[in-house]
């Protein structure tokens, strides 16, 4: 590897899980190390870069295999063997780039690969090259996976509240729901343990948060497996604009024209909008679609509802004639655009780490109705720790009824709780801000990332 090395300029190789909620902090992590001077190659899967025809910019564009080209995930039709496969295929596909690269004069000098994908790793060593582990999910979330992994929580829980140092007490509907519902989803929840799996080989964990988000559980963590704060991971333009030509994630596995949710919020008052979306993953029940739909109506609030293509028929029929005077409901929308509208006065979220930290990031306080993996935890901290939202709370048959999504909406919106809400919203803003911009704690730590990786190829 060292012949074709070029000392001028160090080379990453960036590995992301392949959906949606992954591919954007990486890709926005890319962004702020060729901002710094390094050449970032994002190796996107074969089947994500045929569905988004991406087109390349300063991160440059590879593809790897993860067994399934021409259908991804749904061509697998089972997790396990989706993720067996993923590890076989993609470790070969990935020495196999990183082989090629240095055939044509660009050695990879380092990969930073999803924590959900630990063999990166492995493959990495194998040529002789340094790690990156990338934490995609909260500190929180990851220290709370690390604690199950090495035995130090006991599974089933078994009393409660549940301590953990860094994080405040919890209950069970606080953690994340593979533990909340132990047993649910074991493919899942191995992926999500072993990440620890070979942590400590790693030469670098880097976290997609910032320090005073998450400054006691990042100072507990760290104590057993140092990281690097490197968040918010959202385009630059929302934050510090110290990064040219960084306006968006780029890469997008869903069609949009956003125009359309633009243009219908350019007229509406400040703060008025309620905006609805439950992300790329979410499967909301015909019942609980339906509550919603009602609760959102009951308010007489303006609302705009991103309803994918595949949740359209769970709508009431009728309902949008019926609302029209009143909300927008859409296939999907520019969430960052949106969220930065004057006009959007609170977000109706799953409590997706990625919507959560842009919400945080934005200024937008929330009400929350988490559906499962890091989302429980994530309402936790938006709700007790953060105080920027109010989690929804469920009927003995585990649905969000109509009357309790309008009052929580009324209380974000128009309530005394919804004020000192927004109040910490902006608070969160300005440090989430902050930590990116020049001395900032995430820029620091990515300074000490491309230093250190600077210094070791000297």
């Amino acid at each position: 590897m060292e012949k074709g090395r070029r000392s001028s300029t160090v080379h990453v190789l960036a590995l992301p899980y392949p959906t949606q909620g992954h591919l954007n902090p990486m890709v926005q992590f890319c962004w702020r190390l060729v901002s710094k001077r390094l050449k970032a190659t994002l190796a996107i899967t074969t089947f994500v870069n045929n569905t988004m025809q991406p087109k390349s910019g300063l991160v440059q564009l590879d593809t790897i295999s993860d067994g399934y080209d021409e259908g991804g995930f749904k061509q697998a039709g089972d997790t396990q063997a989706y993720l067996s496969r993923f590890e076989v295929v993609g470790s070969k596909t990935l020495a196999e780039l990183i082989k090629r690269h240095g055939i044509a004069g660009q050695p990879v000098d380092c990969v930073i690969y999803d924590s959900f994908l630990p063999w990166a790793l492995d493959v990495a060593k194998q040529h002789g090259i340094a790690g990156a582990s990338f934490f995609t999910q909260p500190c929180a979330v990851n220290y709370i996976y690390h604690q199950a992994h090495y035995g130090l929580l006991t599974l089933p829980v078994p009393s409660l509240p549940i301590s953990i140092p860094g994080l405040p007490l919890l209950e069970l509907e606080d953690m994340p729901s593979f533990i909340y519902v132990h047993g649910s989803y074991p493919a899942y929840f191995e992926m999500v343990l072993s990440q620890f799996s070979n942590v400590e080989k790693a030469d670098y964990v880097v976290v997609n948060t910032f320090y005073k988000l998450e400054e006691k559980v990042v100072d507990a963590m760290s104590k057993v497996s140092p990281m690097l704060t490197i968040g918010p991971t959202i385009p630059s333009f929302y934050l510090d604009k110290r990064v040219q030509h960084d306006k968006d994630y780029g890469l997008n596995l869903f069609k949009l024209d956003p125009s359309v949710c633009l243009e219908w919020l350019s007229n509406k008052p400040k703060r008025s909008v309620v905006y609805v979306s439950f992300g790329s993953l979410s499967n909301i029940s015909p019942e609980q679609t339906e509550e919603l739909a009602r609760g959102l109506k009951g308010s007489n609030l303006y609302f705009l509802w991103v309803v994918r293509d595949s949740e359209e028929a769970k709508l009431p029929e009728h309902f949008v004639e019926e609302t029209s005077d009143k909300g927008l409901v859409v296939g999907w929308s520019p969430q960052l655009e949106v969220l930065a509208s004057e006009a959007v006065g609170c977000f109706f979220s799953h409590c997706g780490w990625n919507s959560t930290i842009e919400a945080l990031s934005l200024g937008v306080p929330m009400v929350v109705m988490p559906q499962w993996t890091d989302q429980t935890t994530n309402a936790k901290f938006v709700q007790d720790v953060w105080k920027v939202g109010i989690r929804v709370k469920m009927d003995e048959k585990g649905v969000v009824g109509r009357k309790e999504v309008e009052n929580c909406i009324r209380e974000v919106m128009e309530g005394e709780k919804g004020k000192e809400m927004m109040e910490n919203c902006i608070k969160w803003k300005v440090l989430a801000r902050e930590a990116v911009c020049e001395g900032g704690t995430s820029d620091k730590d990515i300074d000490e990332f491309v230093s250190k990786l600077t210094k070791s190829l000297c």
